[in-house]
């Protein structure tokens, strides 16, 4: 593309009538539709002094470097004395379209600025354009002035719209800035006092402020529960001082409710700090602010709500955003979808441990800390894999392929980082068996039950069948040992017996052993890494006690896994168990036992007449389990009957 430069626009230059072209590296061509200082805000040609003295010193201008934006002379000069650090003309124009768009921000016009802004990205640097952004925002809200909450939610509207139709990148560098500012005031407010520099209706209201468009962003979802959580701890810290009583209600009033929808354990926790801090305080020494504060919690806490006037207002504005936000889809394509899972010690130690949370972020440590730390990790390593080796003996890892699998599981930061380490070992596929082996080994032999190692099987199990299969034979072997003698057939028991290749461990059936292992198989039927067809072999009317423990274990857990996402269960917590239960889910676990009728009726029976003691548990939890064992014989009843007609 090439840029004809009439002539008597580039006196400075040159009457040339030569076209001027900008190469890049690549070779190709490129050119600037407007080039910088050349705008129409720029129209009026320069005026030359006739009188200037004519042996005044000259500028000496750098030569173009290829792909950059042309500068007239008058500009370079101006540039030159400002020195590097200063606002190009690029910058200075974006910079008063920005705070132009910002200055005529309402909820009416909020979608036509969304679309000037993006034009904004397309014009101008992305960097420069989020920057100035941020900068004017924060400048605004940051303001030594009560501003109305429906101001504040305005902005924060905005930001989450740029973080849905940017990127997360815009999102997560706002809130850096954010914390940054916040952090900032906050940490001057002692200061200020000290020095009486503001009013008392001035003191503190920036902070007041940037905690209000922190909780906004909030319930707009730009950020998670965790960060909210993480700066209310963080005002509870120390004494309870009027001015963080007030910043706590702030972000009550305004998040309170949902902070309880999505992490109930968190707020009873923070509940908990509130009262041990004011139950050492004399009733009548406590703050109006405090004891609203207090009533707050306590309705929170039970789910009472209390109808104020201008909160009222706030949140109807936040509902209305809400609304604006939920349909952005249908004019702009949404780039990011999810919360920022990000804790203040994260921002607050992003200097040592980098923006872990944004793209393309670099980290500019010192690197002569970083070596050391590298070494001293190392030297922890090494000692740590020799503790861990003496460990391997002790728990009876009699080879080196064994011992080599433990020190894998025992080392591995996650069961992804688990698998991939157990795939580097290159084993052959049958020593790739003692994996399975060692994982149930070590997941029985724990004092409480660790779902790491159902984990890492069942991501085992997923990509090679033949790790389903080694674990189906380990259960028979499980299931022997407590007593269960015929589980596999004749002539897998008796080749069992021969074989005097399989070391086996020296451990023996603990009550701690059975639960775990049976909340590890339960896991892996409920996720489909197994099924229940493994049990086809045992003669459920002939159990021993300890195997009728274990199947009331493997079932309990069996139901609650297919209705929660995660292995971690807390039996005490009802908040984890979701409000309605999949049904769908616990069928297709079922339904492949119904296709083998000596087991649909071996399983019929140990409901019927060995089920689970639903006392023992929680009220939620015994409902839950109740509700499965019935789900569990319908489907297994009506598989039954399905298969004779057939038949």
């Amino acid at each position: 593309m090439f840029v004809e430069l009439d002539s008597d626009d580039g006196e400075d230059e040159g009457d040339s009538d030569e076209e001027e072209v900008e190469v890049t590296e690549e070779g190709e061509e490129v050119a600037s539709e407007e080039f910088a200082g050349f705008s129409d805000d720029d129209d009026t040609p320069e005026v030359v002094d006739a009188n200037t003295d004519e042996k005044a010193p000259t500028l000496t201008t750098p030569p173009k470097t290829a792909g950059a934006a042309y500068v007239p002379p008058h500009l370079r000069a101006k540039q030159a004395a400002a020195g590097p650090n200063s606002e190009t003309a690029d910058q200075i124009k974006l910079k008063r379209q920005a705070q132009g768009l910002l200055n005529r921000l309402t909820e009416q016009n909020i979608a036509s600025i969304l679309s000037e802004i993006e034009a904004l990205y397309r014009n101008f640097s992305r960097n420069d354009v989020t920057t100035i952004l941020t900068n004017l925002v924060l400048e605004t809200i940051s303001a030594r002035s009560n501003l109305l909450d429906s101001f504040v939610i305005l902005y924060a509207a905005l930001i989450a719209s740029l973080t849905k139709i940017v990127g997360i990148e815009f999102g997560a560098s706002f809130l850096f800035d954010l914390v940054t500012s916040y952090q900032k005031h906050y940490s001057a407010l002692p200061a200020a006092e000290v020095a009486d520099v503001a009013t008392e209706d001035e003191r503190g209201k920036e902070c007041t402020n940037l905690i209000v468009l922190l909780s906004e962003l909030y319930n707009f979802q730009v950020i998670s529960s965790v960060l909210l959580y993480d700066v209310i701890r963080d005002l509870l810290e120390g004494d309870l001082a009027e001015f963080n009583v007030e910043l706590l209600l702030k972000l009550l009033k305004n998040s309170g409710a949902q902070l309880r929808h999505d992490d109930p354990k968190a707020l009873n926790d923070i509940v908990a700090i509130v009262q041990q801090k004011t139950s050492t305080q004399d009733a009548t020494s406590l703050g109006s602010r405090t004891k609203f504060m207090l009533e707050t919690l306590s309705n929170l806490k039970s789910s009472k709500s209390k109808a104020v006037q201008n909160q009222a207002v706030a949140t109807e504005a936040t509902n209305r955003m809400k609304r604006f936000l939920g349909g952005l889809g249908k004019s702009h394509t949404i780039r990011s979808h999810d919360s920022l899972r990000v804790s203040l010690s994260d921002l607050l130690s992003s200097d040592q441990k980098g923006k872990w949370w944004l793209v393309g972020a670099a980290w500019s440590g010192d690197p002569l800390v970083d070596h050391k730390l590298e070494i001293a990790e190392e030297k922890t390593a090494a000692i740590s894999e020799n503790a861990i080796l003496k460990l391997a003996k002790k728990q009876g890892m009699n080879t080196d392929i064994r011992r080599k699998i433990f020190v894998v599981l025992m080392s591995s930061e996650d069961y992804v980082n688990a698998h991939e380490r157990l795939d580097q070992l290159n084993l052959t596929e049958v020593q790739q068996r003692e994996i399975i082996r060692v994982l149930l080994h070590c997941c029985g032999t724990e004092k409480t039950y660790n779902p790491f190692y159902a984990l890492v099987a069942q991501d085992l199990c997923k990509t090679s069948h033949s790790h389903k299969v080694t674990l189906q034979f380990c259960l028979w072997d499980f299931l022997r040992e407590l007593g269960e003698t015929d589980v596999g057939g004749a002539e897998i028991v008796k080749s069992a017996q021969d074989k005097e290749d399989v070391v086996k461990f020296d451990v023996s059936a603990t009550k701690g052993r059975i639960q775990n292992l049976a909340k590890a198989f339960a896991w892996l039927v409920a996720k489909s890494a197994s099924n229940l067809m493994i049990f086809r072999p045992v003669t459920f009317p002939a159990l021993q006690p300890r195997t009728i423990a274990f199947f009331q274990t493997f079932l309990v857990y069996m139901i609650l896994d297919t209705q929660l996402r995660t292995p971690v269960i807390d039996l005490d917590s009802k908040a984890q168990l979701p409000k309605k239960h999949s049904v769908e889910a616990l069928e297709q676990t079922v339904i492949k036992a119904a296709s083998n009728g000596g087991l649909a009726k071996g399983l019929l029976y140990f409901i019927s007449k060995l089920a689970p003691p639903v006392e023992e548990y929680p009220l939620a939890v015994a409902e839950t389990i109740e509700w499965g064992l019935d789900v569990m014989k319908d489907t297994l009843k009506t598989g039954m009957d399905l298969a004779t007609t057939l038949a």
